[in-house]
């Protein structure tokens, strides 16, 4: 099982695997095993996670920088992995794609805007 943990503002990758008289975790590129008896069991941990709100989608900024192109428009139909935005940041020409398909709600930038870092580009 794979999961991610943000801890404090800190986002760990953690796997956990189980094998016939071991359990392991994996957190980053530490491993921690346990021993495990026929009859004995491990709790690890009990893990709650924050509802997420599914019918709206957005696709944030992951860097600051400047808009320099905008290559969709409100009303299309977005594919994943479909080149969106185009941010220049530091000299660099980075391409923004979609994480997932769906129709484009709402632009909420304009060509050669600053944008900051997590500032919602374009809802869908």
């Amino acid at each position: 099982m794979k999961l991610k943990l943000r801890i404090k503002g800190k986002e760990y990758q953690v796997e956990i695997l189980e094998e016939r008289n071991e359990v392991k975790i994996k957190i980053g590129d530490k491993e921690f095993s346990f021993e495990k008896e026929e009859k004995e069991e491990i709790a690890i941990a009990q893990v709650s996670f924050p509802k997420r709100n599914f019918s709206k989608k957005e696709i944030k900024a992951p860097i600051a920088g400047i808009i320099s192109e905008i290559l969709v428009k409100e009303g299309d139909f977005i594919k994943k992995e479909q080149k969106v935005l185009l941010l220049s940041s530091m000299k660099m020409e980075n391409e923004i794609v979609s994480d997932f398909e769906g129709r484009i709600k709402e632009i909420l930038v304009k060509k050669n805007q600053e944008v900051k870092e997590g500032d919602t580009l374009i809802i869908f």
